[in-house]
């Protein structure tokens, strides 16, 4: 499989510090990668510059093979759906309104995004007849969340960045929207990265996980694999997960 997105020798430093150090992988088209590692470990940075909001000191990164410094910005954010913790979405605008931004953007007609909206939120699980027409303080986390995934997918982009999308949820919302992305993933076949300081989230969405630590990426493999790993870099991720269990 060809490479959707693809990190070449990156660094990248402020005040003195380098965040990132030589980060080199790829993506392949379809697959999820799920980045974890602990705070300042630079999985935030990494995900940035997939779409231009920060670039590489040194090195490079690729998107559908062209580097970030070589696309015009605005295409290159409508070719990545960015999913964050709190959603961005605009709060004096309604759920459709929100959802359609992108396509309208791209001048699709009215008719064609309504219906791609109405087509998108009950994908995510919100019922356009009781969401669309609802603002954003008229929602619940979740449904906020979901109304944000509707918003990324909505312009039907390649890419898919979220991160830490579903860490100030409830466990059992949490639950149901890594569901909702599974789901999704299988009927979409989209190529993602998914930044998360849970490992076993990581362990669920992912189709190879990476760890980060101080700007590296350290060790990356299938999720049984990375679950089974002795690397010592690992094992800390994973005595945690144990003791999830077991509590």
């Amino acid at each position: 499989m060809s490479a959707i997105v693809a990190f070449r020798d990156v660094w990248y430093r402020v005040s003195n510090r380098d965040v990132l150090r030589g980060l080199d992988f790829e993506v392949a088209a379809g697959e999820t990668l799920a980045l974890v590692g602990p705070s300042g470990s630079g999985k935030t940075t990494a995900v940035k510059m997939v779409n231009g909001l920060v670039f590489p000191t040194r090195g490079e990164v690729l998107v559908e093979g062209r580097s970030t410094t070589a696309w015009d910005l605005i295409r290159l954010r409508r070719r990545v759906g960015y999913v964050i913790q709190e959603v961005g979405l605009f709060p004096h605008w309604t759920v459709a309104r929100n959802a359609g931004l992108v396509p309208r953007l791209e001048g699709a007609s009215p008719a064609v995004v309504e219906e791609r909206v109405r087509q998108l939120l009950a994908e995510v699980g919100l019922d356009p007849t009781r969401f669309a027409g609802r603002y954003p303080r008229e929602l619940s986390g979740g449904e906020r969340q979901r109304a944000g995934v509707a918003r990324a997918l909505a312009a039907d982009p390649p890419l898919l960045v979220f991160d830490e999308p579903f860490g100030a949820l409830d466990p059992v919302t949490r639950l149901e929207l890594q569901r909702q992305f599974l789901a999704l993933r299988g009927t979409l076949h989209k190529t993602a990265i998914f930044v998360t300081h849970d490992v076993r989230e990581a362990l669920l969405v992912g189709t190879r996980v990476g760890l980060l630590e101080e700007g590296r990426l350290v060790f990356v493999a299938p999720p049984e694999e990375f679950a089974a790993s002795p690397d010592p870099r690992v094992r800390p991720f994973l005595a945690c997960l144990d003791w999830k269990l077991e509590a």
